[in-house]
């Protein structure tokens, strides 16, 4: 196996665990926060792909699939196009009302866009700096890393939210 198969082993996971996260879930639960300044499951799972979606698209040199697939207008979220979660508030969290079908759909756009990307890398590319602004830079491996890793942490707070929705 190599480097571009393990992280998309990775990433399929992801795309595996946040369907048994989202799916049977109505619009009321994803938006259920167990207090008032938590995060909701919709917006854990929108922040996560928009995240996956900037960063990957940054490092292939695309355009992220949230504006050119229209998913930003079937969004119809009330921020800025470019936003993607990071310092968001209570009331930008309580923004995000959307339907599970828009959520594992866009996901679904992004995973598909994920996995083309890594399908044409080599074990070489991951050296590759992208964001030279770091001390140390960051590489396309590292970078990877990073978006699984934080694709894993919201999924797992998602699913534990999952867990506490009211009967």
């Amino acid at each position: 196996m190599n480097g571009a198969q393990l992280l998309g082993d990775g990433f399929g996971r992801v795309r595996d665990e946040l369907r048994a996260t989202v799916e049977g879930l109505t619009t009321e639960q994803l938006v259920y926060r167990p207090t008032p300044e938590a995060n909701s499951i919709g917006w854990l799972v929108w922040h996560l792909t928009r995240i996956q979606d900037d960063h990957v698209a940054d490092v292939a040199g695309t355009e992220q699939v949230w504006t050119a697939a229209g998913w930003s207008d079937e969004f119809g979220l009330p921020f800025d196009v470019s936003a993607t979660g990071f310092g968001h508030s209570s009331a930008d969290v309580a923004a995000v009302r959307v339907r599970p079908e828009q959520l594992l759909g866009y996901y679904d756009a992004v995973h598909d866009r994920t996995v083309e990307f890594l399908s044409g890398l080599t074990d070489d590319d991951f050296d590759r700096i992208v964001d030279p602004s770091w001390d140390p830079p960051v590489s396309l491996g590292a970078r990877l890393v990073s978006v699984l890793s934080d694709d894993l942490e919201h999924l797992g707070q998602a699913a534990y939210v999952r867990g506490m929705l009211p009967h």
